[in-house]
This record gives structure tokens, C-alpha cells and sequence, in this order.
């Protein structure tokens, strides 16, 4: 069993210690590890390079393919965990692409990391079975709205959502580009009674001056419908990098 993982600048897999940009965590010291995949295909997705490879056709704003051997590498779930534990962190984040579609060698590495504090940043899609959920702390679940450009039938799916609303280890971050979009948070917030506090919304971006002009719009309409606002921490410190 191997994990197929994103790799960083230098071509080896991104395995590395940072804040946490993110979220409820946000500001938190932290490991990370980007497993490479995704079922979805956002187009504004600031991680294409663990998905859009050659050969793959869904649309994405700029339009780049990515070589698959040069963007991909598979280590153990053993080696995994000891490079996380090698960064002497006591919390760690998995993302992605879209972790859970490799959960079973997940729940393998995090074997080898008992005591470690696991958080999954997921796109909601996919359910974690038991041998990994009883491992993890916190899930950042990102529901993927109609501007993704992915079919609701495929990013929204009921028994998912009412699964997470019903979470309380689980936190929704919905990106937004446009108020517009608020209003599908709040028709999502109305069919499946996520709970007071466990919203969050975060800007679409990938610069801090995108960011800033965002938030200006954004964080009213927080404050009018009780939302909690995510900065993206990491893009003011790091820009939009690799292993940052």
C-alpha cells in the first residue's frame, strides 16, 4: 500500500512545516502533507498540479496540464509518517487534491503517528471510513459552489452534507468570488442546519491585493449573517508557492 503524494519545487513529495493559512486553525504551527488527485476539478483551483495532468480535459482558468511523472510520487505510509515526524510538529495537516480518496493508506500512516493531532482538508465529497475517522480531530470541509464549475450532483451531495452538518469535529469553508455566491451559502445553511459557528467564509484568491479587495465586500455580509470570515494566511506570508 502506498500514498501518492504531491511533489514540491525540488521534485521530492511536499512534506513541510508552516502556519496553518486556513480555517479555524488558522496561524497554528503545523506539518502538512499534499497528497496528489482530486474527483473535483475547480477552475480556479490554486493546486491544478495534483490533478490536472496531461491528457485530462477539465477546464481550469489557465489552462496548464501538468506532467503527471514530474508532479507525482509514492512513498510508504511508514517513510510518509517519518518525514512528517521529522518536523517535530505536534499538529498535522492532510490535504490534497482530495485526501480521503486515499484513506485506507491514511489510516496506515497516521499508525505510525499516534499522538499526533490530525486535521483533513476535504472537499466533502467523500466519506472517511471508520479506521481513519476514529484518527481525526478536525475536518475543513470545502463544499465546492456552482462558480467551481463543478455539477452540484457531483460536489454537493445530500448524504454528505448532512453528514458534516451534523459533524461537530467538522468545519465548512466555502470560497467566494462574488457576494452572489453568499446567497448559495445561505441556501445550503437553510436545507442542512449546519450549526452557528461552523461556517466560514474565505475570499477566492491568490495574491494578497485579490485577497484585500475581496475581504472589503466580504467581511460585511459575515457580520450580517453571523459568518465567520478565513483569511488566506499563507498567500500574505509565502504568495501562491509551492510547500508554503
Amino acid at each position: 500500500m502506498q500514498l501518492t503524494l504531491a511533489t514540491d519545487d525540488t521534485g521530492g513529495p511536499e512534506i513541510f512545516a508552516s502556519l496553518q493559512g486556513e480555517g479555524p486553525s488558522m496561524g497554528v504551527p503545523v506539518a502538512f502533507v499534499r497528497l496528489s488527485r482530486c474527483n473535483l476539478a475547480c477552475v480556479w483551483c490554486d493546486t491544478a498540479y495534483t490533478w490536472r495532468f496531461e491528457g485530462d480535459n477539465r477546464p481550469h482558468r489557465d489552462t496548464a496540464a501538468y506532467d503527471r511523472k514530474a508532479n507525482q510520487v509514492t512513498l510508504s505510509p511508514a517513510e510518509t509518517a517519518e518525514r512528517i515526524a521529522a518536523l517535530g510538529q505536534n499538529r498535522l495537516v492532510i490535504t490534497g487534491g482530495e485526501p480521503l480518496l486515499q484513506a485506507g493508506a491514511l489510516a496506515a500512516m497516521l499508525g505510525f503517528l499516534p499522538d499526533i493531532t490530525v486535521e483533513i482538508e476535504t472537499n466533502g465529497t467523500v466519506a472517511p471510513p471508520v479506521r481513519l475517522d476514529i484518527r481525526v480531530d478536525q475536518y475543513n470541509v470545502s463544499p465546492k459552489l456552482s462558480h467551481s464549475g463543478n455539477p452540484a450532483d457531483l460536489a454537493l451531495i445530500p448524504e454528505r452534507m448532512d453528514a458534516w452538518a451534523a459533524e461537530p469535529r467538522a468545519f465548512l469553508k466555502f470560497v467566494i468570488a462574488s457576494p452572489d455566491d453568499v446567497a448559495e451559502v445561505l441556501e445550503l445553511q437553510r436545507r442542512y442546519r449546519f450549526r452557528p459557528g461552523q461556517i466560514f467564509l474565505m475570499a477566492e484568491g491568490t495574491s494578497t491585493a485579490v485577497q484585500r479587495a475581496r475581504q472589503d465586500w466580504l467581511a460585511p455580509l459575515c457580520l450580517e449573517h453571523g459568518f465567520r470570515m478565513s483569511d488566506r494566511l499563507h498567500i500574505h506570508l509565502y504568495g501562491d508557492t509551492r510547500g508554503t
